[in-house]
């Protein structure tokens, strides 16, 4: 009786993993080759590299009204590929008025900001009622995560680092969006902090992370049950936030009131992984960089590395959104696309760990 209740053990747990693993190919899009749609006019960003042999990334981007871009370069993350792991990441700033724009290491300014474990993720902007412009990044130091509050000097090209803020409901940040000097909403893209479980809540598909409203005197979960929550952005006017649902390929749009609180509207989905959402300050248009075959950003091969897909959304508060593929790559140019954004007829595209795209549209 005891190795029938084993045997019957064994195969109820066998059949759970089967059902969960077709289930995880499918939230990772396991299967999706992609059909190439080509830009006439792009080039890839001079100096997006550690080395000759060693691109350091540029996860995410935010461009300022003037033109200047800022990109996060350098992330390490659990079970992500990276070609310098061994380098501190670094934030690039880059003038996409020039003609042939390339990029500079902005210097980091701070007694109390350890460079040396400097591990920039998703990042935002806000600018005050002084022009004083502040830059929020998303950082994991010795794979923690805090979010590092800086001043941006421009005329210095240098960053003044002010705050590191800490909170035990940001525990496994991905994205933020800015709505004061020190006011945002973040993405935690787990629950779990330990590696091990984060590895099963990933295979699982619990649905578990959040998003998270921070002030200095209010901290709150706004939203949550997402299978890996990951992008957030907000609308020109204010009044709607963005959340891309990585594994879940879906684009969620919150309305947000006055107390902060979030309340649910409408999801999109589409047959990409979203990652970051940059929304156009003119139009409003959604700007998405997206994966179209999530197993390979997290199983890197070089021989068949990720691809990468560029969409944009118009009108995404209508019953019928426009939403076009704008680029798509196999991965020999760009690999493993996360962020796109434009600025007067240009458009910048990053990407995890590999290099950037800039593009004349």
């Amino acid at each position: 009786m005891a190795k029938l209740m084993l045997l019957t053990l064994l195969g109820l747990g066998l059949a759970l993993f089967r059902d969960h693993r077709a289930s995880y190919q499918t939230r990772l899009n396991a299967f999706r080759e992609i059909t190439p749609v080509e830009l006439p006019n792009c080039n890839l960003v001079k100096g997006i590299v550690f080395s000759s042999l060693a691109e350091t990334g540029s996860e995410d981007l935010e461009i300022l009204p003037n033109g200047l871009a800022f990109i996060s370069s350098g992330l390490k993350y659990p079970g992500i590929k990276s070609f310098a792991p061994d380098q501190p990441g670094k934030i690039l700033l880059m003038d996409l008025n020039e003609e042939d724009p390339t990029v500079l290491e902005l210097r980091v300014i701070g007694s109390n900001f350890d460079q040396s474990s400097f591990n920039p993720h998703g990042i935002s902007t806000f600018t005050d009622e002084d022009n004083t412009v502040y830059l929020l990044v998303v950082n994991h130091p010795d794979f923690k995560s805090t979010v590092e509050l800086f001043k941006f000097q421009e005329e210095e090209k240098s960053l003044l680092h002010l705050k590191t803020i800490k909170h035990k409901l940001l525990p496994n940040l991905n994205d933020i969006v800015a709505v004061g000097p020190e006011h945002f909403y973040a993405t935690n893209d787990h629950y779990f902090v330990d590696p091990y479980l984060r590895s099963w809540e990933l295979y699982l598909g619990l649905a578990w992370s959040y998003v998270v409203y921070y002030s200095p005197n209010e901290v709150r979960v706004m939203a949550d049950g997402f299978d890996l929550a990951n992008g957030i952005n907000i609308s020109p006017d204010g009044k709607y936030v963005y959340i891309s649902e990585l594994l879940a390929h879906k684009i969620h749009v919150y309305e947000k009131h006055a107390n902060w609180t979030l309340t649910p509207l409408k999801s999109l989905d589409f047959n990409t992984l979203v990652d970051n959402i940059s929304v156009d300050p003119v139009t409003g248009d959604l700007w998405v960089g997206c994966h179209p075959n999530g197993m390979k950003i997290f199983f890197y091969d070089p021989e068949n590395p990720p691809a990468s897909e560029v969409i944009r959304i118009q009108d995404i508060l209508t019953e019928e959104p426009k939403v076009t593929q704008v680029y798509a790559e196999n991965g020999t140019m760009l690999q493993g696309s996360s962020v796109a954004s434009v600025y007067k007829g240009k458009l910048l595209v990053g990407t995890v760990f590999h290099r950037a795209l800039y593009c004349k549209l």
